[in-house]
């Protein structure tokens, strides 16, 4: 133990998660009891106000409840907190608390307990003040040289002294050329208000002066006072310090004169009260906060201050008397007397961590054992030493800890709700008209051994949102159960491209040789509803995008295979169905009523994955409960490469306008900072020149950077919009593919990591580059046609292409080798022979006139699937146009 730590009387840490800063620390005898012991006063950011009167603890032993003798949650963030003779008619103490917006005063009291539960506290509102400006800080004071009473001037975001004579509100006085507030304190002495100003020097106010100095209203008439019109706010004394201040703190030196110190970033300053330095200090590390009182010895002041290096010094004047260690970095210092203990230190740290120590020093009783000699015994050694490696051999090979237990540490089960809520919980929608629900989802943990920092963090597709996304569990004990629920709704006008979420779980379980455990991962995936983004509608006759699905089964009628959409009145549509999705889409489903085949049609291509995929997973759900397990579809149309390329068109071309749009964007940011630097030489000229249209040159380039900031804004919106629907038709495309060839399962996962980076889009990195490397690996390797092809390398860096015509290339070759035979697997040496033609609807096409022809001709060959119901000759071609009619 080091020999010049804080000793801790009394310690505890305050909520969860949240802020403290150093206006949020007070100790004063606040509820008036006269016995001259001080309470401790905490404010917090999250709007916590808490009084707290500790008592010492034995070393072991936490805060007790008696502790705290007052927690009250105010609705607004606490910046500071003062004690002080604030209402009129009494000299009782009463406690002020400033919030951004509003003053109250406070008046707290005690009532004597009859059982054993102790005193009850309870607090009082005064009065309180309605702020028109945003609060920074304040001070208070016998303003004047009142008697009997405090007075309270707060200062402004915008550099305004607002002074409240209790009850009343008195006047407000813009300070000079004020740009930033700084720390502001009163002088009873001089009767003066110091702060530190954003030119860095200190800057003294007489009450007098800002008194009886023309009233402002509007920073404007500050600037008027300039001319001479009414009296001019004019400064007692200013001294230039070269650095921005984080404090300020005012001291009586002796009975005639007082002390000003200035805590700044690099020095800590005493100045006298007409703005000379006393004397200055430099200091070694970064400091966090200080406190400067009064020393035994005369003519001398100590100064307490803490760093960010968790230490906390005291000087007398600039000489270090002592140093001692804190557990925190201290942002609010104050020293009371606590259950007539005297001179004890409070330290608060910006998390929360308060702490009552004193300074003293822990003699060490530890004295070191003799070393007893002995004779090492090598044979012994050598047995133990082959024991330790077989351990270890052994639990290589089996891993930290067997699977199957591992298994079973945890378990996680997700629930989809049946139904939606019965009160969405969606907020700030951008859906239009519609009324977006929302569905509850619950997540079960069940743990069997102890486990530690276990998080829980769930995703689903954009732009489906969680009312919340991250929860943290304490497994402490074996054979808990913890549920976690939140809701799912729709949050912007368009439609996910999966309906699926994911629950990842981290934790650490620890073993006897690693206590802080080694780290885990669990995930569960769901499934969201179809309702949650998508309603009834009416069938539309006409669409623009039409697939068919054949299937082995006779067809099933739709209100069977969809009850949650079926509608009662239209009894005798069992073969068509309408979906309206809440982006304002339609799709329509229609069932053969001769044949085994099924049409879904929409105006949009990416809206026709939702649907099909859900017709599909009910249609094996649905047979799988009948029993049938030769359940098959597939696809024997054209794979719809034109539609799809439109789509990547439409991508690539939003990526390119937000490129350029940044470029532009930073152009004018540039042109902006240049003038304003040629107005600020005009403006600090001594003798002044015109502005040659300097400011409405700054105007015009200032509405362009806005315009150009909403059109960066809204380029980024579109571009996720498209990304979702290129995702969905991505999606489609896979399956489509899928059932034409036949994949199995593994090739689909193959096609799925090719087509579908993980990586969102940015401009250094975009899904096409990144497919577009992903595919021609795929056609190098496993379905490349020679050893030649295998040989050639891929270029090691990504860069946005220049247009998407080789991507788009590069897919049409995909699918014109898949329907040659060709085979997708992990392995160059697997590449399956060219020849053979598999089972499908294309016809091979050479593969010298393929690479001859571009992009768009390629594609046609695969895309006169639109237009297959209307000109097939097929008998259930007329049962399905006439489903409608």
């Amino acid at each position: 133990m080091s020999l010049f730590k804080a000793r801790d009387w009394w310690s505890t840490v305050l909520g969860e998660k949240e802020e403290f800063d150093q206006g949020c620390l007070c100790l004063a005898d606040v509820d008036n009891s006269g016995n001259g012991q001080d309470k401790i006063i905490v404010g917090s950011f999250m709007g916590y106000l808490r009084i707290f009167n500790p008592h010492a603890v034995k070393t072991g032993d936490g805060p007790q409840a008696e502790d705290l003798l007052l927690e009250v949650q105010l609705r607004d963030p606490v910046l500071q907190v003062e004690v002080g003779k604030f209402v009129s008619g009494t000299e009782m103490l009463h406690l002020a608390v400033l919030h951004s917006r509003k003053l109250c005063v406070y008046s707290v009291s005690g009532t004597l307990g009859n059982v054993e539960h102790g005193n009850q506290y309870q607090i009082k509102l005064m009065y309180e003040h309605h702020l028109q400006r945003t609060a920074c800080n304040m001070t208070y004071g016998p303003f004047g040289g009142i008697k009997g009473r405090d007075l309270i001037c707060i200062q402004s975001m915008d550099g305004m002294l607002m002074v409240f004579e209790q009850e009343s509100y008195a006047f407000g006085r813009f300070l000079p050329g004020s740009l930033l507030p700084g720390p502001l304190a009163y002088s009873p002495r001089t009767d003066s208000f110091i702060t530190v100003s954003s030119c860095r020097q200190v800057e003294s106010y007489k009450y007098q002066v800002l008194a009886f100095a023309t009233d402002a209203d509007k920073k404007q008439e500050t600037e008027q006072q300039k001319l001479g019109s009414g009296k001019r706010l004019v400064v007692d004394w200013t001294l230039n310090i070269g650095e921005q201040a984080l404090d300020i703190c005012i001291i009586p030196f002796n009975q005639s004169a007082s002390s000003v110190f200035v805590l700044g970033e690099r020095n800590f300053f005493c100045l006298k009260d007409n703005g000379q330095i006393r004397f200055m200090k430099k200091l070694d590390c970064s400091p966090s906060c200080f406190l400067p009182y009064c020393s035994v010895s005369e003519g001398t002041i100590n100064t307490l201050i803490g760093n960010h290096n968790h230490m906390l010094h005291v000087y007398q004047d600039v000489t270090l008397k002592w140093a001692t260690q804190l557990p925190h970095v201290p942002v609010a210092v104050r020293v009371g007397s606590l259950h007539d203990l005297k001179g004890v230190i409070v330290t608060l740290s910006d998390d929360g961590h308060l702490q009552c120590s004193y300074l003293g020093t822990d003699p060490s009783l530890f004295q070191a054992p003799k070393v007893e000699s002995r004779e090492l015994n090598y044979d012994e050694l050598d047995v133990e030493l082959k024991e330790l490696q077989r351990i270890i051999k052994d639990v290589k090979s089996q891993g930290v800890w067997p699977m199957t237990e591992r298994e079973e540490d945890l378990k996680v089960f997700a629930v989809v709700s049946s139904s939606l809520d019965s009160v969405s919980q969606a907020t700030n929608i951008e859906v239009g008209t519609d009324s977006v629900p929302s569905i509850t989802v619950k997540i079960t943990l069940q743990n069997r051994v102890v486990l530690q920092k276990v998080k829980l963090s769930v995703y689903v597709q954009p732009p489906l949102v969680l009312t919340c996304d991250q929860f943290t569990f304490d497994f402490a004990v074996p054979d808990m159960t913890s549920v976690a629920a939140f809701s799912v709704y729709l949050k912007k006008n368009y439609i996910p491209s999966e309906l699926e979420g994911n629950a990842v779980v981290s934790y650490s379980r620890p073993t006897d040789r690693n206590p802080d455990g080694i780290p885990r991962v669990i995930q569960c995936k769901f499934r969201l509803p179809l309702k949650l983004i998508c309603l009834p509608g009416q069938p539309s006759k006409t669409a623009s995008q039409k697939l068919t699905i054949d299937t082995n089964k006779s067809p099933v009628s739709l209100p069977i295979l969809f009850p949650d959409f079926a509608s009662h009145s239209d009894d005798d549509q069992i073969n068509v169905m309408g979906f309206r999705l809440l982006g304002g889409s339609r799709v329509t489903l229609l069932a053969s009523r001769t044949s085994q085949r099924y049409r879904i049609q929409s105006e949009q291509f990416e809206d026709l994955w939702l649907i099909t995929n859900e017709l599909i997973l009910r249609l094996l759900e649905y047979f799988e409960k009948q029993g049938i397990k030769d359940f098959a579809c597939s696809f024997s149309g054209c794979i719809p490469l034109q539609e799809y390329f439109e789509l990547i068109d439409h991508h690539f071309e939003l990526r390119i306008n937000g490129e350029k749009l940044e470029e532009l964007l930073s152009e004018r940011a540039v042109q902006f900072r240049a003038i304003q630097r040629r107005l600020l030489t005009r403006f600090r000229d001594k003798t002044p020149a015109p502005l040659q249209h300097l400011d409405t040159l700054l105007d015009g380039t200032y509405k362009q950077v806005i315009a150009l900031a909403d059109a960066v804004e809204e380029n980024q919106d579109r571009l996720l919009q498209s990304s979702a629907g290129l995702r969905s038709a991505t999606h489609l495309l896979i399956l489509l593919v899928r059932l034409w060839q036949k994949l199995s399962a593994d090739q689909t996962a193959i096609l799925e990591a090719a087509f579908l980076p993980l990586q969102e889009d940015t401009q250094e990195l975009g899904w096409e580059e990144t497919v577009d490397a992903a595919i021609a690996h795929l056609l190098k390797t496993c379905l490349s046609k020679s050893s030649k092809e295998q040989a050639l390398s891929l270029s090691s860096q990504l860069t946005i292409p220049k247009d998407t015509s080789r991507l788009k290339k590069h897919i049409t070759l995909l699918c014109d080798r898949l329907a040659k035979g060709g085979r997708l697997c992990l392995s160059t040496d697997a590449a399956a022979p060219q020849a053979l033609v598999m089972p499908g609807g294309c016809t091979p096409i050479p593969e010298s006139d393929t690479e001859e022809r571009s992009p768009e001709e390629s594609a046609e060959l695969f895309t006169n699937h639109k237009h297959l119901i209307a000109e097939t000759p097929v008998p259930e071609v007329a049962a399905l146009q006439g489903v409608l009619e």
